[in-house]
């Protein structure tokens, strides 16, 4: 190799990923030769381990909610989907950039990720996501026999959508079924069965990743148009407020089907319908901020979306505890 290929080579390792957070702990801690690894696992853009991870968090609070119990695997519970989320999260990702690897090369926003920019290689990559998922899966045998298949179902749309953008305008919907799993599984390992408000949660959470993932993908409409990824963006256009105003509102009616089936109308129901309240407020307060064509606003605006989840999850834990 040249040292002009050499030098070049270093610079673009060094290089941080255009949407990372500013001054996150790869960037600064993390040793150099990991750091291609953790960057391929999304560990500098926490944002999508929350999103992975909070639909578990309403799964686990309605859950409680409507057994009236909360016990003592609860913790357990709350344990597995938080690492399992940071382990499932980074072998999505892996898979995801695997197999984008041509387009993310493309896109201006992506080109600097590990696999276009030549940091890791294919074969490199797809040993880091099946240790990444072994290790999750060794956790989620130690729940109950509902939430390991659950578990193991996931990796159904977990497969599927990275192909999604190649042949649908709405591979929004495939990862609302991937990153909402959660909501069925952790409420399956408090209760041993699924009932009516984990599906209402699991709808709510698609919803809510068409109104998130619709935001973000506002910042690549250009480059998509141009290589022929689709996307929600890119069939709503400029209609697309219209069309997230629509699935704020499915987005919270369906989250307060989810606590009225959990909880019969009382004090508990009243304070997790508070939460839902904060939910539908926190969206309101996005679209009052949407600015379509202005990439850095809508970047932070898709990562709001960790509070606007949290706050009916605070609420869920804090009604399952009257």
């Amino acid at each position: 190799m040249s040292k002009a290929n050499s030098t070049s080579k270093a610079q673009t390792t060094a290089q941080n990923v255009a949407d990372a957070v500013d001054g996150n702990w790869v960037d600064r801690r993390a040793p150099a030769r990991l750091r291609p690894l953790l960057r391929l696992s999304r560990l500098d853009r926490p944002i999508g381990t929350w999103l992975l991870l909070i639909p578990c968090l309403w799964g686990l609070g309605l859950a409680m909610l409507h057994s009236g119990t909360v016990q003592l695997g609860d913790a357990w519970i709350l344990f597995v989907c938080t690492i399992g989320s940071v382990l499932m999260r980074g072998a999505g990702c892996t898979w995801n950039d695997f197999t984008d690897r041509d387009f993310d090369g493309a896109v201006e926003r992506t080109r600097n990720r590990p696999l276009p920019s030549g940091q890791i290689t294919p074969k490199g990559a797809l040993l880091w996501m099946g240790a990444q998922a072994a290790v999750a899966f060794a956790l989620l045998l130690t729940l109950n026999k509902a939430a390991i298949y659950l578990g193991l179902l996931s990796l159904i749309p977990v497969l599927i959508y990275p192909f999604a953008k190649r042949f649908t305008y709405w591979p929004q919907a495939f990862l609302g079924v991937a990153f909402n799993w959660g909501a069925l599984l952790a409420f399956a390992a408090h209760s041993g069965s699924l009932a009516a408000p984990a599906a209402f949660a699991f709808a709510c959470g698609i919803a809510w990743t068409l109104f998130y993932d619709t935001i973000y993908a506002h910042q690549d409409v250009e480059d998509d148009a141009l290589i022929g990824v689709k996307s929600t963006a890119r069939l709503f256009g400029d209609q697309s407020p219209k069309y997230l105003r629509g699935f704020q509102w499915a987005a919270t009616a369906l989250m307060a089907l989810a606590v009225v089936t959990a909880a019969d109308l009382g004090g508990a129901a009243a304070l997790a319908l508070c939460g839902v309240a904060g939910f539908w407020a926190h969206m309101r307060w996005q679209m009052g901020q949407l600015v379509l064509d202005d990439s850095a606003r809508l970047l932070r605006l898709f990562r709001s979306n960790r509070d606007a989840g949290l706050i009916p999850a605070l609420f869920f834990a804090a009604s399952a505890m009257l």
